[in-house]
């Protein structure tokens, strides 16, 4: 990873299992952080920007499944799952609210290490191509950063994850609760207002949509060349 150095939170309320794996990820040239709460962690990402969240799941507290859920729409730091129980149905539950891996106890620390590396390539790759022009219009999915016509539009986890998700897949409609889905969030009314906020920062015309348009009935679809 040439001379970049990722900066790991592991979060886990076993006190052996934090120094094991903050021990073995320092020897292979990582950054680490711990926690040993859920709610400790939240306070710690809301100030510090990680590469990559490991985390327990069976905490005394918040659950990591919980941590995830309240998150997820906030940042959009991978997040591999740790728990003591290697049932289907705890794997696909920590799938589904957005972890990006899962791996049972006991494990190989080189076996995590592994999987850590994975994923911060395949990051890595991702990142190279989030900053996307077209027409007059740049969006910088790093930076959180809009340019059109010279002005500069901030925008926030929320608006980044689904323009993120439509500049991956443009031309596919998303329906409202598509959306709602990938945000954490089930209003109609306020996905729409979401919507209507980044139409003013692509649109020329924000009530006649070129881009980010509405198929009626059906959802919304991001149109670039």
């Amino acid at each position: 990873m040439n001379n970049f150095i990722a900066h790991i939170l592991v979060v886990d309320d076993d006190d052996g299992i934090r120094s094991l794996v903050k021990q073995y990820l320092n020897e292979n040239n990582f950054l680490v952080t711990t926690s040993n709460s859920a709610e400790n962690a939240e306070e710690k990402v809301l100030i510090i920007k990680f590469d990559l969240i490991v985390l327990d799941i069976m905490m005394a507290g918040k659950s990591g499944i919980e941590f995830i859920k309240d998150n997820k729409s906030k940042i959009d730091t991978p997040i591999i799952l740790l728990t003591a129980k290697g049932k289907a149905e705890d794997r696909v539950s920590g799938l589904e609210v957005g972890a990006d891996d899962y791996l049972p106890k006991p494990f190989e620390p080189k076996e995590l290490t592994l999987r850590i590396k994975n994923i911060l390539n395949k990051t890595k790759k991702n990142n190279q191509k989030r900053v996307v022009e077209f027409d007059d219009i740049k969006i910088n999915l790093n930076k959180l950063l809009i340019t059109k016509d010279e002005y500069e539009f901030k925008i926030n986890n929320t608006e980044k994850i689904i323009l993120e998700k439509m500049i991956n897949n443009p031309g596919k409609t998303f329906s409202r609760e598509d959306i709602g889905k990938l945000i954490n969030l089930n209003k109609e009314r306020s996905i729409d207002v979401i919507i209507t906020r980044l139409r003013k920062k692509i649109e020329t015309d924000p009530k006649n949509p070129k881009y980010l348009q509405t198929l009626r009935g059906v959802g919304y679809v991001l149109w670039i060349a």
